[in-house]
């Protein structure tokens, strides 16, 4: 086959890589999408308890709403908060089934290359096709050829460790029947069970952390979650940013979200632990889990440990190609600056597009959650403005590629899956100030604002 003939592999059917694959359908592109689990949107499916703070008409893409109309796809309520179940079952996998057999299940990419030239080789490179080695189900191995890769394989499978470091902590590895790096389903009886009247360490200051402390701050209100308790576990000290954009953020459920994490510290579900960076999980005599920072503080023991201290990318099958990764946020040396924690706020991103997303080797894009490396917040809007980018920039339609077809609320690309209900809750916010040391506070009954250690 001739370059021209051969199709656009895409890495991963979840909400970009599908939405990518109806934007080369679009862009009169052949797309073969890649899928490692044995359902589109597998990831999605394994936090399908969660809601998500955008609603459905932000979570639907437009080229996908072409392929779906005539089926009779009917778009769901586009002021509805879909949980992540939902945005599988009524979006993704009618999406995938459009596709057919352009989507291929159980299939995990272990290796992408140029054909005949590994990354040292220069001579004709970019000439040459792409290679992509899959195993499938039944472990054998087989490989593609393409004309171009998009990597829409997300951040879900690699989640960061406890330890402060960004290495495992010391006996993380041996707590791991204690550990999860999940938000849990508490609506499943056994779950529930694992978390109900015990005292569990939530480490993280994200939206997964703060949809894990409202979780179990609504279990501790139950019959049978009397003696529940959060003690949230953060590396920095609380400031007004800490629980998000409360009541002035444009995403109402976002906001909502921040506020339910202070309800349950304010009312006592939880206490708030500042300026710990752990350094080494024990066990002590009755089994229980302590927690130890950096400078040798010693928590009370815990019984179970959440740890949602973000996500970062799995580049192993891609080591071959030359992509130029950002160093601290393995993020795209373009991209990275705009999206920078350290630099930006929520509100300081704008959308972009193919130029952002390129790399030396031409005609491979990360995109989605993926394209953020180690950057913890990201919307679906973000990643369908992506894939429509590349899809024309990959089509050779410059101008549209380069055009910007989205606009982002105020507050930002901050995004994710999180918990929405109506909160009556004040966005009163106690300034925690710095972070030199470790502080315990318990802000709101029964206890005074406390400022942070320094």
């Amino acid at each position: 086959m001739t370059e021209q003939q051969l199709p656009v592999i895409v890495i991963g059917a979840g909400p970009a890589g599908l939405a990518a694959a109806a934007h080369l359908i679009e862009q009169g592109l052949e797309p073969l999408v890649l899928e490692a689990g044995e359902t589109a949107g597998s990831a999605v499916r394994e936090w399908s308890h969660v809601r998500l703070f955008s609603t459905w008409g932000e979570v639907t893409d437009p080229a996908a709403e072409k392929l779906l109309a005539p089926t009779g796809w009917v778009k769901p309520d586009a002021a509805a908060y879909p949980t992540g179940g939902d945005w599988a079952e009524q979006y993704l996998q009618p999406l995938a089934d459009v596709l057919g057999e352009r989507v291929r299940l159980g299939a995990t990419v272990t290796g992408v290359s140029r054909v005949g030239r590994d990354r040292i080789v220069d001579a004709d490179r970019d000439k040459q096709p792409f290679v992509v080695h899959i195993s499938t189900a039944d472990s054998s191995e087989q490989r593609i050829f393409a004309c171009a890769v998009i990597d829409a394989s997300g951040t879900w499978t690699t989640p960061s460790p406890a330890g402060g470091s960004g290495l495992a902590a010391l006996g993380e590895k041996a707590a791991a029947d204690r550990i999860t790096y999940r938000v849990p389903d508490l609506k499943d009886p056994v779950v529930r069970a694992r978390y109900a009247g015990k005292r569990t360490a939530v480490i993280g200051s994200g939206a997964s952390a703060f949809t894990a402390l409202a979780y179990l701050a609504d279990l501790a209100q139950t019959d049978d979650g009397t003696g529940t308790h959060g003690v949230w576990i953060l590396r920095r000290g609380i400031s007004g940013s800490t629980f998000g954009g409360g009541e002035a953020d444009q995403l109402p459920a976002r906001g909502a979200l921040g506020l339910a994490a202070k309800a349950a510290v304010d009312n006592g579900y939880a206490d708030a632990v500042t300026g710990f960076r752990t350094d080494t999980i024990d066990r002590d005599g009755d089994g229980r889990l302590v927690l130890v920072g950096e400078d040798g503080q010693r928590l009370d023991p815990v019984d179970e440990v959440i740890v949602l201290t973000g996500f970062r990318p799995d580049l192993t099958f891609l080591d071959e190609l030359r992509l130029g990764l950002d160093e601290r946020l393995q993020a795209p040396v373009e991209l990275a600056p705009l999206i920078d924690p350290n630099q930006h706020s929520c509100g300081t991103v704008y959308p972009h597009g193919h130029r952002e997303l390129s790399h030396s080797e031409q005609g491979i894009y990360l995109v989605g959650m993926k394209s953020y490396g180690r950057a913890p917040t990201f919307l679906a809007m973000t990643g369908y403005e992506q894939v429509r980018s590349v899809a024309a920039a990959i089509a050779g339609d410059i101008e549209a590629a380069d055009r910007v077809e989205l606009t982002l609320p105020e507050t930002g690309v901050c995004g994710g899956a999180g918990l929405f209900d109506e909160l009556d809750a004040t966005n009163n916010e106690s300034d925690g100030g710095g972070c030199c040391a470790s502080t315990t506070l318990q802000i709101g009954v029964g206890a005074p604002a406390v400022s942070g250690g320094c």
